[in-house]
This record gives C-alpha cells, structure tokens and sequence, in this order.
C-alpha cells in the first residue's frame, strides 16, 4: 500500500467515524431535548430551573456548561474545520465551491427574514444570526434514520455544508457577540495564542502542553470579555496536523490534531451537546398560546429557519447545477437536495448558543427557544418526509460530482 494509499484510508476511516458519531449523537440529542422539555412542564420544573441558577464558585450552572464545557464542543469544531480544510472534503476550491456557496446562502437569507420580522426593534435585532445556524449533530441524526435511501455524497456535502456554516459561527460570535474587551487579558492571551504556534510549528509530540497552555488561554478570553468558548477554536487551530518528521513511521500514523478529534468525538456527541441540550432546551409552556408564536422574535427565527435555510441553500444549489457551475452530489437527485436543505433548517445547538448571547432578559431567550423548536421541528419532519419519499439519482451520465 503506497503513503497516499495510507493517508486516503485514514481520511475515509475519519469521516466515517465523523459521519457515525454525530448520527447516533444527534439521536440522542432529539432525545435529551424531548426529557428537557417534559421536565421544564413537570412537578419539578422548578428545581429544574433554580438548579442551573446554583452558583459553584465565580459562575452559575449553566454559565459552567455554556461558557466553560461548550469550549470543549468548539475544540472540536475548531479540529474540524481545520482537518477538512487541509486535508479532507474541503480540501481543494472544486469540492468547497457548492457546500462553501450553498452554506453562505443558507445564512444570509435566514438573517434577512430575522430582520424583515424584528426591523422595528432595535434590542431585538441583536439577534439576527440566530436563525442562521445549522445543528450538524441533529441534521445528520435525521439522516441517520434513513439508512441507505440516501447515498452517502449527500452526507458527505451535509456535513461539509454544516462545518462551513460552524466556521461562519464562530466568526459572528467573534465578530459581533463581544462587549466591554479587558485589553489587558486580551494581549495575555495573544502571548498564549503566540506560544500555542509556536508549539505547533515545532511539531510537539504531546497533547499536554497544547490542553495546559489552552486551559491558561480559555481563562485569559473569559477574562477579556470575549467569549471564553473561542478559546477552543483558537486552540484547535494551532495543534498541528501534519506528522512528526523523523520518527518511526508506526508512531506517526495519526497526527496530533487527529489524535484529539478521535479522543473528544464521542464525549462532545455523547456527554458536552446532551448536558447544554438538556440545560437549554427547556422552556415552561405554562401561560402558552397562539400569540406566544406569533412574537416578532419567534416568527423571525422560526421561519428563517424554515424559509431562510430552504431558500438560502436549495436556491443556491440549483442556480449553481442550473448554469454549469456545479452539480450535485454524486447519486443524489434535486429533489433529495431538497430535503437536505430543509434539515439544515434544524439549528438547536447553535442557534440557542447564538441567542442566548444575544439577549439576557429570560423573557426574550424564551422568544428564541420556541422560534429555534417549532422552526427546528417543522424542518426536520419535511426534510425527512422528502427524503423518505424521494429515489436517488441513476448513473447514467458522467457528472464531475464535487464530493
């Protein structure tokens, strides 16, 4: 077997594991989101609630799980991203150019509903990214469901469609999401971020000092006003992906970058997203009626869920096959592109990371949940009810499939 040989195995054998991890954890993420939402209406709702108001230390519960175990989670979004951009789906500008396109459109149009909604309002604006983000665990959990009625190119643009989207993401959150900057914290952890590369371009052997000087620099961002959780991305970054040069070739199969994504998958799909799924996903449906849905805010994000993300995707999608730009994945028909494109409007994760940054007052967050569940719910059943009802495309031509 020759070294490209090898280095293409180990790719595949990645995105397969990728692909299997985020299914079965986006099931179990449905499931955790329903238990959160029977509990937040049960006797015990109110223990519910106060027991993430419970302060341990300098923070409460749930600021522990959003700001301190979600860094986890964007570790390894951060691993992600850089692993595809170098060496997987995304690897060159023929396999970015639809997923890359079609996840651009997926967050301008849902953005613009948001703030065709909320145009009067300038407090409630703050959150027009909300509906912009795709929940990747839940998207291919659905997927998942549906076994080999769908081909595997379609998973693979998914995934490579909501990776894109997470870097997006990670950019607003950055970009717009940060207030009151502690500029001293800030050049510390600069001087961290310094460290940490160079590190990484001496092609250290071990994890441990990258997790020992990325814990210093988690703390460091909490303190400059920015949010701790882009300690994680910045971390990621600088973990090297290429191998160490010089040693036995059986010690280096794996670099360090592949190392971490395969120790962290299972415990961010399985024990991070459940623990913020279940701490964030319960909203009390006690005074609800039809005008709780008909709220500026819930209608925004809900249909640009539902709206944004169909249009904002599927149009691009079939503008690009429509004029020769590009085609779609391999065996896949227009019309499964169709329902892929509604699961990208399933935006929980995200989306509710998204507005509970936008908004403090409980009342608003409250807006936000049931626009992000009733525009995630609707998405999910017509994106799976497409798909279960659609055939996959024959071969009888010669695409340039781009995944």
């Amino acid at each position: 077997m020759t070294k490209s040989e090898r280095t293409q195995g180990r790719i595949n054998s990645t995105l397969r594991q990728f692909l299997d991890n985020e299914a079965s954890g986006g099931i179990v993420l449905m499931g955790v989101a329903i238990l959160a939402l029977i509990v937040a209406n049960s006797p015990i709702s109110e223990q519910y609630f106060s027991s993430l108001h419970t302060y341990i230390g300098p923070l409460s519960v749930q600021h522990w799980i959003n700001d301190a175990l979600m860094a986890i989670f964007f570790l390894l979004v951060g691993l992600e991203i850089k692993r595809e951009v170098l060496d997987g789906q995304l690897s060159s500008w023929s396999r970015r150019i639809l997923p890359g396109a079609a996840a651009a459109g997926g967050m301008v149009v849902p953005a613009l509903i948001y703030v065709m909604f909320n145009i009067d309002n300038p407090a409630a604006l703050r959150g027009w990214a909300i509906p912009s983000a795709t929940d990747i665990a839940f998207a291919l959990g659905v997927l998942s469901l549906l076994g080999s009625r769908v081909p595997a190119s379609l998973k693979i643009f998914l995934a490579a469609l909501a990776i894109i989207d997470d870097l997006g993401a990670v950019i607003i959150i950055a970009l717009f999401y940060t207030d009151n900057l502690n500029l001293y914290a800030l050049a510390g952890a600069a001087t961290v971020t310094i460290l940490l590369i160079g590190l990484g371009r001496n092609r250290s052997k071990s994890l441990l000092p990258f997790l020992i000087l990325g814990a210093i620099l988690w703390l460091l961002v909490f303190m400059s006003g920015v949010h701790a959780t882009l300690a994680g991305v910045i971390l990621a970054l600088t973990i090297p992906i290429k191998l160490t040069p010089g040693a036995p070739e059986a010690s280096t199969t794996v670099s360090l970058l592949h190392r971490l994504e395969h120790i962290l998958h299972k415990p961010v799909a399985f024990i991070v997203i459940p623990i913020f799924g279940f701490a964030n996903a319960g909203v009390s449906f006690a005074g609800v009626n039809g005008d709780t849905f008909l709220q500026p805010i819930t209608l925004g994000v809900g249909l640009g869920l539902i709206v944004g993300k169909l249009v904002g995707i599927f149009g691009v999608v079939f503008i690009m096959v429509r004029i020769g730009i590009a085609d779609l994945p391999a065996m896949a028909s227009l019309q499964q592109t169709l329902g892929t494109a509604f699961l990208c409007g399933i935006g929980f994760t995200m989306s509710l990371f998204i507005g509970l940054l936008a908004f403090d007052d409980p009342t608003l967050q409250e807006e936000v949940k049931f626009g992000i569940l009733g525009g995630s719910l609707i998405s999910g059943v017509c994106g799976y009810l497409i798909l279960r009802f659609s055939k996959s495309r024959q071969s009888t031509t010669s695409p340039r499939p781009l995944m």
